[in-house]
């Protein structure tokens, strides 16, 4: 489990939605399983939850449909045997079992973060990708999820967590890769926090910076295997 680490600004939603193909890279090459970016990739095996739903205030679909939505990909447009299943499954692990049939546009902002994790979830990803995840979510709410990431971890998903702080991630990452000013700083065991810079602005991993990296453009591998 690896978390992506840094201050606001530092660039990491920008890095993973590159790595994810979402915005263009200037340099380098991405590959996900082996396969570049493209149609060829194998979408249905990575699960994506960005920081907040867009345009969620507009949309009229419930719960469950946008659960649903995560089965769908490529040629796809049904959803195959099983998925009512799979979809209240992944609601109850984000402890939305009982708001299936809400309209998101009338959920909270939190609960709204909750229905796109489940739609991570329902697919069984083998790559879990995790754009500060626990945001805007109650305490209880939060060591629900993290406990159904550390299950997943332990059945073999790979999981990459954006993150301010560790916080209740602390005890489950294994590699911490921190940014600072759009440049790695860190990569390695997750660095301590230090309780004497605690603003709201502060990074809070205190990580020694690494050279500089290579004038030329850097190879940037996302490699899960069975």
């Amino acid at each position: 489990m690896l978390a992506l680490l840094g201050a606001n600004g530092s660039g990491k939603s920008t890095l993973v939605r590159a790595l994810l193909g979402v915005v263009p890279t200037s340099a380098g090459t991405v590959r996900l399983f082996g396969s570049p970016l493209g149609p060829s990739a194998p979408w249905d095996r990575i699960g994506y939850v960005p920081q907040r739903m867009p345009a969620a205030s507009g949309m009229p679909a419930t719960a469950i449909e946008v659960v649903t939505s995560g089965l769908l990909h490529g040629r796809r447009l049904r959803a195959h045997r099983g998925a009512r299943r799979r979809t209240l499954d992944a609601l109850a692990s984000v402890g939305l079992a009982d708001r299936a049939h809400q309209r998101v546009q009338e959920m909270s902002g939190g609960q709204q973060q909750r229905v796109l994790i489940a739609r991570a979830l329902v697919r069984d990803p083998d790559l879990l990708v995790l754009d500060e995840p626990t945001s805007g979510i109650d305490i209880p709410t939060q060591a629900t999820f993290v406990d159904t990431v550390a299950r997943l971890h332990a059945a073999g998903t790979t999981v990459v967590v954006i993150l301010h702080e560790l916080g209740p991630f602390a005890g489950l990452i294994q590699r911490a890769v921190v940014l600072r000013h759009g440049r790695v700083a860190h990569d390695g065991p997750p660095p301590a926090a230090r309780s004497e810079h605690a603003h709201a602005d502060h990074d809070h991993t205190h990580a020694h910076p690494d050279p500089e990296p290579p004038p030329t453009g850097p190879t940037i591998t996302v490699e899960v295997t069975p």
